[in-house]
């Protein structure tokens, strides 16, 4: 299954741009009955209202502050990996979101349709983050 990428230019120094998307709480702002909180090792991000909710637990696996970090998804619902680089460019910065995400029980048939989500779902957060 193919992933996501979603890039955006901001005029923030590599830095700013940098603390702006790994800051995992704040990308909170953009996903609906979301709230996210570290780890000794990333965060967790705990979706829904009420009993109905699920854990989206998040690992770090790689981190190259400013440049990049690689995350593992971990969940019993939602597995895959994410990747954010950060470029230095003469306006700013260039932010890459690359994400492969699989809900677990939902049939292949149904990958475009995760893809097309996550991919409105991170551009959120990116816009957020970012703005």
């Amino acid at each position: 299954m193919d992933g996501i990428e979603i890039v955006r230019e901001v005029p923030l120094p590599p830095e700013e741009a940098w603390a702006r998307v790994t800051d995992w709480p704040r990308h909170a702002r953009a996903v609906p009955l979301t709230r996210i909180t570290r780890t000794a090792d990333g965060f967790v991000a705990r979706t829904g209202l009420g009993r109905l909710r699920f854990d989206d637990p998040m690992r770090v696996v790689e981190s190259d502050p400013p440049w990049r970090c690689r995350l593992v998804k971990e969940g019993r619902v939602v597995t895959g990996w994410a990747e954010i680089v950060v470029e230095e460019i003469p306006s700013g910065s260039r932010v890459t979101w690359r994400e492969l995400a699989h809900v677990r029980g939902v049939p292949r048939v149904f990958a475009g349709l995760e893809r097309r989500s996550a991919h409105v779902l991170f551009s959120r957060v990116l816009d957020e983050v970012l703005g």
